[in-house]
């Protein structure tokens, strides 16, 4: 069980380690190449209730009142290459993640190519000072908060088939699933970074990173890059977990060449052994946007692009989530709630927001060393205050099998 959770934490961040790796390749010249991976499917069977008015990511496709697929969950495929050596005192790596999916689009019948996703390439240089990385990776903001979460190895919320957020990589319905992206925490995405990280194999890891800058709404200038930063604390006997994260980012508008200042900050702990863990997180921001960060994170209409930081909306999420392993047990219940909170900005006259809601709940069985068989159901619930009419609800129980390498 451990191995199989540190190995799904290396593909996401891109640490898997040539002991959880199956094939291991020692070169002549000293260096190491190593070939790791998960395959992972599910079938869902999704129903949906829904009243047309009500916006964010639970929209029934076509109008469709349920919905079955058999698709990736949340943690998408990975194929994952490392190369690593060390040259006088320095450790130098390079690493790449392919993430390929099993599902096309939604009711695509002629599928002639999944997505495959390039969602790593990175370089590493590294000693006893630490650790500068290089390349595309997942961002610092909200790491954490993913990779705590139960439903990172089943599908939690399915998302929308319609709109851009349906899927974490931007397809219409042939990527992963959302989990709790936009219903708990927001997605960090795999973005270009120069990151330096103190060494790890202590208590305290400190990251803090320059990244590739995002547009939000009418504000589309960045001058200067991205500041996002993490610092994870760990207990000697690993039973607990405390983390804390920001973000700060400066846009332009091009037309009015006003400013608006984006921050967020984000935390949680993680508490309990082997058998029993409590886990909570969260985050708050100004113009963060929800579901994707910077998604929403501003006001796009009227006189937008002219107020500065009156233009941009206030998000905040959380989840609340427990497991149990019983002793010398293959089977792992895990149960969670979480929601998202997207208000509307000052300018759009401080009135209005947008909820999404998640209660999930899965059993998670690890049939051999490497094979995974979950059995996941969720419930999500989408409104917006403004709106007086019902909300919107999908229920989406699942099964699936996933095999790590």
């Amino acid at each position: 069980m451990k191995r199989v959770a540190m190995l799904c934490m290396g593909l996401v961040l891109g640490a898997a380690t040539a002991a959880e790796a199956q094939l291991t390749m020692q070169m002549s010249n000293g260096w190491s190449f190593t070939f790791a991976g998960n395959v992972n499917a599910f079938v869902t069977y999704e129903t949906f209730s829904e009243d047309g008015g009500t916006a964010g990511v639970i929209v029934p496709p076509g109008g469709a009142e349920n919905e079955t697929r058999i698709r990736t969950g949340l943690l998408p495929a990975f194929a994952v290459f490392d190369a690593k050596g060390k040259e006088g005192n320095t450790d130098l790596g390079v690493h790449f993640g392919f993430a390929p999916q099993i599902n096309c689009n939604t009711g695509v019948h002629d599928c002639f190519g999944a997505q495959i996703d390039m969602r790593q390439v990175f370089l590493t240089v590294g000693g006893t000072w630490g650790q500068v990385l290089a390349g595309r990776e997942l961002g610092l903001f909200g790491r954490q908060n993913i990779l705590t979460d139960q439903t990172l190895f089943g599908i939690g919320a399915t998302g929308s088939a319609g709109l851009p957020s349906a899927d974490v990589d931007g397809g219409t319905g042939g990527g992963t699933t959302l989990g709790r992206i936009g219903f708990g925490y927001n997605y960090p995405q795999f973005k270009a970074q120069m990151t330096y990280s103190t060494a790890a194999g202590r208590p305290l890891q400190l990251s803090i990173g320059l990244f590739e800058a995002a547009s939000n709404g009418a504000y589309t200038k960045v001058e200067i890059p991205r500041l996002e930063a993490e610092a994870v604390w760990t207990s000697e006997n690993g039973n607990t977990k405390l983390w804390a994260g920001g973000l700060a980012q400066t846009n332009k508008s091009l037309v009015t060449d006003e400013s608006a200042s984006s921050y967020g900050l984000s935390g949680g702990a993680k508490v309990g052994g082997a058998r029993f863990s409590v886990v909570g997180s969260g985050f708050y921001g100004m113009g963060l946007g929800t579901t994707l960060n910077f998604l929403g994170g501003s006001c796009t209409g009227g006189t937008c692009g002219a107020n500065g930081s009156d233009d941009l909306r206030t998000s905040y999420g959380f989840i609340g989530q427990a497991t149990f392993t019983p002793e010398n047990s293959k089977f792992t219940f895990a149960a969670s709630y979480g929601s998202n909170f997207l208000e509307a900005s000052d300018t759009e006259g401080g009135e209005g927001k947008i909820e999404n809601n998640l209660i999930s709940g899965g059993l998670y069985i690890q049939s051999t060393k490497s094979l995974k068989v979950v059995i996941e159901a969720n419930y999500a619930t989408g409104k917006d205050d403004v709106d007086a009419t019902e909300d919107n609800s999908s229920f989406a129980p699942a099964f699936g099998l996933m095999l790590f390498f």
